[in-house]
């Protein structure tokens, strides 16, 4: 192709970006935002770039695919948990925070040093059967090596149909070598609250991760287990090692259920709506009884607000591992052709100011990490619920917890 040609070529896309640029620009001030101001040095950039792309590529390609993948590299390099995602993708977020989907059950994030990890396994779920851990970095999907990774594509990659099995080669730090996992897809359910009475008066709400149901299931298991009871708890153990997070007005609701009065979490950011203060509203469910928190290193993002909130309130204590250290909120943003943008829009501080971001949440009282199924640690947090001791924490409880 000549010379000419391609000035000519990369003039017309110039001229379909200006009026695309035109277009957004009207699109915003409808919207009563104020346009980006792109120069226009850099939306010509972009249209020769596009233009040798179509050209001299070496396989055909789509112009709306190019322009889909400049989007999500635009919001992908802004930070781990930003997200341009499609119709389809869009559909399976508000799944996963409703209903079922179909996976391993596995939420995952991009860390610091760009590798894909495993933040908690769902309980119950197929990763959870596996083995998979907190802290787990996925090294491959398939046998396909990750190289930075979009979150994206690699969430994609572990999902798929029921029945179908999905292979995970995992990194972990006290392991030397590469571990493999061959995990069976299934239907992963979202309803997060299960609870039980350990022994008389004392109470366990286990709580997996917060969707949209998780605050009406929560007070629906605090009276449940206060009748059972006899009227009121003598202490609760609300255990959140390994929840992942999830919606942030569920975290909202199950720390109210336990508060009288205070804040919850505070946020700042940059837009009128990202800059907010969440306070409880009077009706503490749990009549003041004593509540020991199970946190660990899964424990992350609404998990870390509900944490925070409660010690910083003086309703509970933290008992176990210091958490994740995820401190910011992203909003959902529905877009035309039923596509959205998941941005990163506040950082959020707990009750007494503090940002827990890429820091996490220290426990009150450590606890080593489990060697077992975590049932040890149910019964130091139902020690330390008897005595109030922490140095009694780790003693004996009858052992038909958890």
């Amino acid at each position: 192709m000549g010379q000419s040609n391609r000035t000519l070529l990369a003039a017309l896309i110039g001229c379909l970006a200006g009026f695309a640029l035109a277009a957004a620009t009207l699109w915003l001030t409808r919207q009563g935002r104020e346009p980006a101001g792109i120069p226009a040095g850099d939306a010509r950039l972009m249209a020769e770039v596009i233009g040798l792309i179509h050209e001299d590529y070496v396989d055909k390609t789509d112009n709306h695919e190019l322009m889909s993948n400049a989007i999500r590299g635009m919001v992908g390099e802004l930070d781990p948990h930003s997200a341009f995602m499609d119709a389809e993708e869009f559909e399976d977020l508000r799944i996963a925070t409703e209903g079922n989907y179909s996976g391993i059950g596995v939420e995952v994030t991009i860390d610091e040093a760009n590798v894909l990890t495993v933040i908690a396994p769902l309980d119950g779920s197929p990763a959870a059967r596996a083995g998979i851990r907190p802290g787990d970095a996925i090294l491959s999907i398939d046998g396909r090596q990750l190289r930075n990774e979009r979150l994206p594509e690699a969430i994609e990659s572990i999902r798929g149909e029921p029945g179908t099995t999905v292979k995970l080669g995992i990194g972990r730090e006290e392991v030397p070598r590469p571990l493999e996992f061959t995990i069976e897809r299934a239907i992963v359910s979202v309803h997060s609250v299960r609870f039980e009475m350990l022994e008389p008066g004392f109470g366990y709400l286990r709580i997996s991760q917060f969707s949209e149901t998780t605050g009406a299931d929560t007070e629906a298991a605090i009276r449940a287990l206060a009748q059972q009871a006899g009227g009121r708890l003598r202490g609760l153990v609300l255990d959140l090692r390994n929840n992942p997070g999830g919606v942030l007005d569920a975290a909202v609701e199950v720390s109210d259920a336990f508060l009288e009065e205070g804040t919850i979490v505070s946020a700042e950011g940059r837009s009128d709506e990202a800059r907010f203060r969440m306070e409880a509203m009077s009706g503490d469910l749990s009549k003041g009884t004593p509540i020991a928190v199970l946190v660990n290193e899964g424990s992350a993002s609404a998990a870390e607000i509900v944490a925070g909130a409660l010690r910083d309130n003086g309703r509970a204590k933290l008992l176990g591992q210091k958490t994740f250290g995820k401190g910011s909120v992203q909003t959902v943003m529905p877009l035309e052709d039923g596509q959205a943008l998941k941005l990163t829009t506040s950082l959020y501080f707990t009750p007494s100011g503090v940002s827990i971001h890429e820091r996490g949440l220290e426990p009150d009282l450590p606890l080593p990490e489990p060697a077992g199924d975590g049932h040890e640690e149910i019964r130091a947090a139902v020690a330390w619920l008897k005595t109030g001791n922490t140095a009694l924490a780790t003693a004996e409880a009858p052992p038909d917890g958890g």
